[in-house]
């Protein structure tokens, strides 16, 4: 189980509920882990590569059917790739390759434990990028020297890519990209998906290019994110659909263009404040250096293949907890993107209602999220998560009630940048559990709740309450919500 600190969620306030609560996230966490997933489908047999595709590929992938790679053919077999809890599958690949691995490098996030052996690995920054993404990247790069058709890569992205694997365009800083994504994303709050697809033209790697750059190799694409629904409203989307709207997966075909990223910073009035040196070099962007389309990505020799498919792990993984525990689970949002402290009033509104008239849900009822919301910080100083957030709103609103608890987790168990300090705390929470009884706990304790959200500084006060979920890190599916409405 990845919930480190049961009895300190457990010990208090509406106990039943917060048992239950805990353990449904903790379900959905562990059905997560891409070192079980990558055991279960990568296999050395025969001297022979076998991927077997049941459950992995996408919908209308027209390269169906199990990957097989003759050893005969080929010289040497490298892993690389960038994500948050990228060394669960990593570690995974070392031990189904063995000695058939010839070497690779991988780029967590800072404050992971290291895993892997023979693989390298650099941690880095998220959300922000810093100095360590393009030590990792050129590590990546250095591995391409010499490639050749006889040589195969397997390429691992997934949730935190986008900032883990940031290798600056010629002529842009990683300081101007870190100044760029902190304005962006921290102040103004800007979607993954707007910021995303500017970073997939100012990075040597994005776009494609990494693809490009390990070309004419034989390449196979994982993702440990759920590739039919990342930062997409378009659910459950086809092998090209994918392909032909993907901001995310940086080694795989994109179709925003430098027209686009100029549009959305002019959206959300940033260009005045953006640097110099993006500005220039999206202005000088054209066909003649666009990121890689679906004809050229059908060129080359590879494959792509998803770990974890929510529909398939996470959700049945909570339903099923949810039966055993004696509750229907109902999914109520399964791509929430909004202010998270807005979405904590409004769901909590509406399990209120339900907990009073038994509209629009009979109770007793799981309900699950997931999605990813976004906490526009602004310049306040606090330290905090959108998880941590939308469970603050969700506190106060129904502050009293007997009947009703939230939880919420980012699955990766990094809920927000980090950087809390506070005895015996992780430095980063994974997100909170809170119920009818927690406002009253703060007010007895001196914690100003409405102040948590002025501030964004959720942190502190959650964890002091003993809301704080403490999560071993893993990879990310977006964020876990859960609401329990007791009979």
């Amino acid at each position: 189980m990845r919930i480190r600190n049961k009895e300190m969620l457990t010990n208090h306030g509406n106990i039943e509920g917060r048992r239950i609560v805990t353990e449904l996230l903790d379900a959905g966490l562990d059905a997560l882990d891409p070192y079980l997933r990558v055991r279960e489908f990568v296999k050395l047999e025969n001297n022979r590569i076998i991927l077997d595709d049941r459950g992995y590929e996408m919908k209308g992938d027209p390269h169906a059917g199990p990957a097989i790679y003759d050893l005969k053919d080929y010289d040497r077999v490298f892993v690389i790739g960038a994500a948050k809890g990228i060394q669960r599958a990593a570690l995974a690949m070392e031990e189904v390759l063995g000695d058939v691995l010839t070497a690779g490098h991988v780029i967590g996030k800072h404050g992971e434990e290291i895993l892997c052996k023979k693989i390298g690995v650099t941690l880095a920054g998220h959300p922000v990028p810093d100095k360590c993404c393009v030590e990792g990247c050129k590590k990546i790069e250095a591995l391409a020297k010499d490639i050749t058709e006889r040589d195969l890569v397997f390429i691992i992205t997934g949730s935190g890519c986008g900032s883990l694997m940031t290798y600056p365009s010629e002529g842009i800083s990683i300081e101007d990209i870190s100044a760029f994504t902190h304005m962006m994303q921290i102040e103004k709050g800007v979607p993954t998906s707007d910021l995303n697809q500017i970073r997939t033209h100012i990075d040597r790697f994005k776009g494609g290019r990494l693809a490009r750059l390990f070309a004419p190799a034989a390449q196979v694409h994982m993702t440990t994110a759920d590739p039919s629904k990342m930062n997409t409203p378009v659910m459950r989307m086809t092998y090209f659909e994918m392909l032909g709207i993907n901001t995310f997966f940086p080694q795989v075909a994109t179709a925003s263009t430098y027209k686009d990223c100029i549009a959305i910073i002019r959206k959300w009035d940033a260009w005045d404040r953006t640097p110099e040196s993006i500005r220039e070099h999206l202005l000088a962007g054209g066909p003649h250096n666009e990121n890689m389309g679906i004809e050229e990505y059908e060129t080359l020799h590879a494959r792509f293949f998803g770990l974890i498919f929510k529909d398939s792990t996470v959700y049945p993984a909570v339903r099923k907890k949810a039966q055993e525990l004696g509750y229907r689970c109902i999914m109520l949002s399964e791509y929430m993107q909004a202010e998270a402290r807005e979405a904590g009033f409004v769901n909590s509104s509406m399990a209120l209602c339900s907990q009073r008239m038994g509209e629009p849900f009979e109770v007793p009822v799981v309900l699950m999220t997931s999605g990813e919301n976004v906490v526009t910080v602004g310049k306040e100083p606090g330290v905090g998560g959108r998880n941590q957030e939308y469970c603050t709103a969700a506190a106060i609103n129904i502050q009293g009630n007997k009947k009703i608890v939230f939880g919420a987790v980012d699955t990766d168990g990094t809920d927000g940048p980090g950087g809390f300090i506070y005895p015996g705390a992780p430095e980063c929470l994974a997100g909170a559990v809170v119920d009818g009884d927690t406002f009253e706990e703060a007010t007895k304790a001196g914690i100003d709740m409405w102040e948590m959200l002025k501030t964004h500084g959720t942190s502190e006060g959650l964890w002091r309450l003993g809301c704080g979920v403490d999560a071993v890190s893993s990879v990310s599916a977006l964020d876990l919500g859960i609401i329990l409405i007791m009979k």
